[in-house]
């Protein structure tokens, strides 16, 4: 019996993405497709699945307050949370809420697999840089995990990559990089006017004057 597999991500691309990575295994099935946390969970109740990839950042319900229902209610379904960052915050919160796991939206085809199959088995999944995370947190409860992103804004709610959505957050990331508007456009298969519109709408949630300056403040509190 192949393994069920529900996509939880409020972009459309990256649930296309994912489900081109995985359908032709053989021993992989979709079963469906959620864009918010709301959605997830009224779809575990009609749907057959094994295990949820589950975005974290999401409109209406987050990924994280959608997985403490998910946890309570459907304790069957093994959640692989879904993030573009290793947000110390994030990985904790993930544990602590029972989550089997946890991915950064980067992840090949190869690792994404080892952990659908891992956490199929019973196992939990949790890449190197979140063990550390998760290590530190129980050796050292009282650290501070985030201690660099709340030097930068304040407290780690105000840093800009959880104020951004998920695409902005790609195509932030891609800025870091040296892409040009064009070429991001060409990455994620969107015109370059969507492109300046979302690159405008991170320099304005970010409160800078421009990509310069936005960024080196996304630089220092990158996670």
């Amino acid at each position: 019996m192949p393994i069920r597999i529900l996509i939880a991500d409020d972009h459309s691309v990256v649930r296309k993405g994912i489900r081109m990575l995985l359908e032709d295994e053989t021993d992989i099935q979709i079963v469906g497709e959620a864009s918010d946390g709301d959605e997830a969970i009224d779809l575990l109740a009609s749907i057959g699945t094994d295990v949820l990839l589950l975005d974290i950042t999401m409109p209406r319900m987050s990924g994280i307050e959608a997985l403490k229902v998910i946890s309570k209610k459907y304790p069957a379904v093994r959640t692989l949370m879904f993030s573009m960052h290793s947000n110390p915050d994030y990985i904790v919160k993930a544990v602590q809420h029972g989550a089997a796991g946890y991915l950064l939206k980067d992840t090949g085809l190869e690792e994404m697999l080892r952990a659908v199959r891992t956490v199929v088995d019973g196992d939990l999944y949790y890449p190197p840089n979140a063990s550390s995370v998760i290590i530190r947190s129980l050796v050292l409860p009282n650290a501070n995990l985030t201690k660099e992103p709340a030097k930068a804004g304040g407290s780690v709610s105000k840093s800009i990559w959880n104020r951004i959505t998920s695409r902005e957050g790609q195509v932030l990331t891609c800025l870091i990089d040296g892409m040009s508007s064009p070429e991001i456009a060409e990455k994620f298969g969107i015109s370059p006017n969507t492109v300046a519109n979302q690159r405008a709408s991170i320099i304005r949630k970010a409160g800078v004057k421009n990509t310069a300056d936005l960024i080196r403040l996304a630089l220092e509190e990158k996670r």
